[in-house]
């Protein structure tokens, strides 16, 4: 008798049904893969809070901006930076650049309306899924503060340097016991950062799995779905290093399938089809 053809390295997940559900208040923070999973919840119906800080990679920044949103203390004029490159922007090293403004009136303005909502989101959320980009960091040299964005400003200015497993599994479980009325779920981003060359990507990676593996809390396996269950390059976008859109939505998908109870996924897809409905125009 003839085998089928396999064409993929199955992941297997072990289900945790009832990690999230749609009571839940849920917030989203880290790499650029937090946005697209968190903006598929909230398409769902999911109360979510997606990346009050914008896009953040590396442990250490998201650590920060969780400790910022439990004391919503206000940015201040002392956290403007002028943006390098000619940018003609104005930004803090706290958040991305897509928080940039004209002036420091309008950034302080525009961040501090998006903590405080951010903070009374936090104040409420029981979960948190948490997605790590890289273990690589940036110090600047003036102030020893690792930022989120180095802002187009000079080289010079700061000094990378990369966490180590210890490092990272340490910092994350403060993270939990600190707050421990929430559940934290990890993830790694499947996306490459391969401005650190192939093998520099790699070991970023794999520090942030070890790290993870070594925490009492819930991990979603999104990097190896793409690198094992999808490493065909017709899954990637045209950079050949994010997830197409199918991708994601396939890695989302079983998110969804990890995450929920059976009658919760019913409910689920018993309102997308409603909201289907809904959408639709008669053409007569």
């Amino acid at each position: 008798m003839t085998m089928p053809i396999k064409l993929q390295t199955p992941v297997g997940l072990r289900p945790s049904p009832g990690l999230l559900s749609q009571s839940d208040r849920i917030l989203a923070v880290g790499s650029c893969f937090a946005d697209e999973t968190g903006r598929r919840l909230a398409d769902d119906g999911f109360r979510v809070c997606v990346n009050p800080f914008g896009t953040l990679y590396n442990p250490v920044s998201v650590c920060n901006a969780l400790s910022r949103l439990a004391s919503a203390a206000p940015f201040s004029a002392e956290d403007c930076v002028e943006m390098g490159a000619g940018a003609g922007l104005v930004c803090s090293f706290s958040h991305h650049t897509s928080f940039a403004r004209e002036t420091p009136e309008a950034f302080l303005e525009h961040a501090n309306a998006r903590l405080a909502e951010a903070a009374a989101c936090w104040k409420a959320c029981n979960k948190v899924l948490v997605t790590l980009g890289s273990a690589w960091c940036f110090r600047s040299v003036a102030t020893g503060e690792t930022v989120a964005n180095c802002l187009k400003r000079p080289a010079a200015e700061f000094e990378r340097y990369p966490l180590s497993v210890e490092q990272t599994a340490a910092m994350l479980e403060r993270l939990i016991k600190r707050f421990s009325d929430k559940q934290f779920i990890f993830t790694v981003s499947p996306i490459r950062h391969l401005a650190d060359g192939a093998h520099g990507n790699q070991l970023s990676k794999a520090t942030l799995l070890l790290a993870t593996d070594r925490l009492d809390a819930p991990y979603f396996p999104a990097y190896e779905l793409l690198l094992d269950e999808l490493r065909d390059y017709r899954f990637y976008a045209e950079d050949m290093v994010h997830p197409s859109a199918q991708a994601t939505d396939y890695i989302y998908e079983r998110f969804l399938e990890w995450s929920l109870t059976p009658d919760d996924r019913l409910t689920l897809d018993a309102r997308r089809k409603l909201l289907r409905f809904e959408r639709h125009r008669p053409l007569h």
